[in-house]
């Protein structure tokens, strides 16, 4: 097939998801994480109590240093990233099989769930993991290709400068580099006698230095919070966690593709063994740990779909090489693959129906329940929220006194009203609560001075998640006054509640989680 063809094609694979992820980017409101990592930018660190820096040093760098905090700019890193993915995913197809088997590849990419929405549209760390992950994968990929080259030396030592980057991103980078070890100690071990291969270790390892130097001053605590996510020893066998981790894992990459990589797994199976040296062998190390693991973690613990994505990047690609090898020379890309991307298209149209509509609507007796089934209210009323706040509740705060804070109990929603309320009305949020609950928001506390005796706030609490705040701060304050009910609508009809409570004459100081002391105790 003519060069040009598949240029034609991929431009328009590019500019098309580009364009689809775009809209979606600037059409719903951010989710409750995405909410919490714009913390990270507003507030960075060489480190976060959940993850690395790189996600909030993404969103400062794309949003021109926070000058613009609309949706679209704080998820333009994604954007970016996203389309380069899918650019790199048939670059590394094309490096190790075909121009066919690349583009094949890239259309599997986009029909991912997981690629297109989850690391391509939406700003989590996934965006910087998946984009470094790739560039350090096609780079080892070259290294493996020319390694009897004097030039794969310097692809090995870039490729460690990348796997340093997605370490910075997020901790499952590291199934990355034991995926690269494992594929050279069993499969290519004239580099365990190349310097560049540990050369290329130690600046991953150096890149990772101030995550880990954090964490030290940190009381290892991210580390900790981690692991404690993964524990196996806590629990007996749970098969309903490990159903909700396999059914996620078809889902989120798309059920078509799972099916797909299945049989050409088994395909490989039943084949006689890979040639030695073959570069399938890494994409195989760098996918099947991964997915594996996060399957035999969900037997004891809840886990989530996304953790494990990264392990499908490995077997788009092998399917893409598979597909290529089987296929009529005149057919460009498999029905299935085409079927693929009308599964994901149509998951798309009516996710963001149910977002911006409410297609399906729960209602509920209970008005301190409404709303609380409806996972996709994540991503809706906020703006109208702020917006009743505004009009409906601060035009009776008397004139010329200083604007409250507002007391949250958890990271969300205590980041949503951050970025969507105390914003645009030059307020501040502070929470209250365990470090296990609150999280940045104990670093937050600090940069924003924290609590004093006798200060006023606001209180906010959807029915999705109703918490009363004389149950949940018993003694803190004096007065404890419901205000108003901001009824919140979509399509018409009336879909959550949100409940405004003012806390007057703060009594006795909150306990700062970081060090178990007062917080006025701590800063004297």
């Amino acid at each position: 097939m003519p060069e040009k063809r598949y240029n034609w094609i991929l431009a328009g694979l590019l500019l098309a998801s580009f364009a689809i992820r775009a809209f979606i980017a600037a059409y719903i409101e951010l989710g409750n994480d995405e909410v919490y990592y714009w913390t990270y930018a507003l507030y960075p660190d060489w480190s976060h109590f959940d993850h690395p820096p790189m996600v909030g040093w993404f969103i400062r760098i794309f949003s021109f240093n926070l000058l613009f905090q609309e949706e679209f700019f704080l998820r333009l890193a994604s954007i970016l990233a996203g389309t380069l993915n899918t650019y790199l995913v048939y670059r590394i197809g094309r490096e190790m099989f075909s121009r066919r088997a690349g583009l094949i590849s890239a259309f599997l990419y986009t029909s991912s769930l997981y690629g297109f929405v989850v690391a391509g549209t939406f700003i989590l760390p996934d965006t910087p993991q998946i984009l470094f992950w790739l560039l350090a994968l096609l780079f080892f990929v070259k290294a493996f290709k020319f390694q009897e080259n004097r030039v794969s030396a310097y692809w090995m030592i870039a490729a460690g400068i990348l796997t340093g980057c997605a370490l910075l991103s997020k901790y499952t980078s590291a199934f990355l580099l034991v995926g690269v070890l494992a594929s050279v100690v069993f499969h290519s071990r004239k580099w365990l006698l190349r310097p560049s291969l540990y050369i290329s270790l130690a600046l991953s390892a150096l890149l990772f230095l101030p995550v880990i130097l954090w964490n030290i001053q940190n009381h290892w605590i991210s580390f900790t919070f981690q692991g404690e996510r993964v524990n196996m020893f806590s629990s007996g066998i749970r098969l309903d966690y490990f159903l909700t981790e396999l059914g996620g894992q078809f889902f989120y990459n798309n059920p078509v593709n799972v099916i797909i990589y299945l049989v050409v797994l088994a395909g490989m199976a039943f084949r006689r063994k890979l040639p030695p040296g073959s570069q399938e062998y890494l994409l195989l190390w760098t996918a099947l740990p991964l997915i594996f693991i996060f399957l035999v973690f969900s037997l004891f613990r809840q886990t989530l779909p996304h953790w494990s994505a990264p392990g499908y990047l490995g077997m788009m690609l092998l399917a893409g090489g598979r597909m290529d090898k089987v296929m009529v020379p005149h057919k460009l890309i498999p029905v299935t693959v085409k079927m693929a991307l009308v599964f994901m298209l149509a998951v798309i149209i009516a996710g963001l129906l149910q977002i911006k509509t409410g297609l399906f609507y729960q209602d509920a007796d209970n008005p301190e329940k409404l709303g609380k089934k409806d996972v996709s209210l994540d991503m809706y009323g906020w703006e109208q929220t702020s917006e009743k706040f505004r009009l409906e509740i601060l035009p009776n705060v008397p004139e010329g006194s200083e604007p409250l804070p507002i007391i949250s109990y958890r990271w969300f929603p205590a980041a949503n009203i951050d970025y969507y309320i105390a914003r645009p009305l030059d307020m501040q949020v502070l929470a209250i609560g365990d470090l296990e609950k609150i999280h940045k928001y104990a670093w937050i506390n600090r940069e924003r001075r924290g609590f004093r005796i006798g200060m006023d706030a606001w209180f906010l609490t959807s029915s999705r998640d109703f918490k009363d705040p004389a149950l949940l701060y018993p003694g803190y304050f004096r007065e404890i006054t419901p205000v108003d009910t901001l009824a919140i609508t979509r399509g018409g009809k009336h879909v959550y509640n949100v409940f405004v409570y003012l806390l007057k004459n703060l009594q006795k100081l909150p306990t700062d989680p970081l060090k178990e002391v007062p917080a006025q105790q701590r800063d004297k």
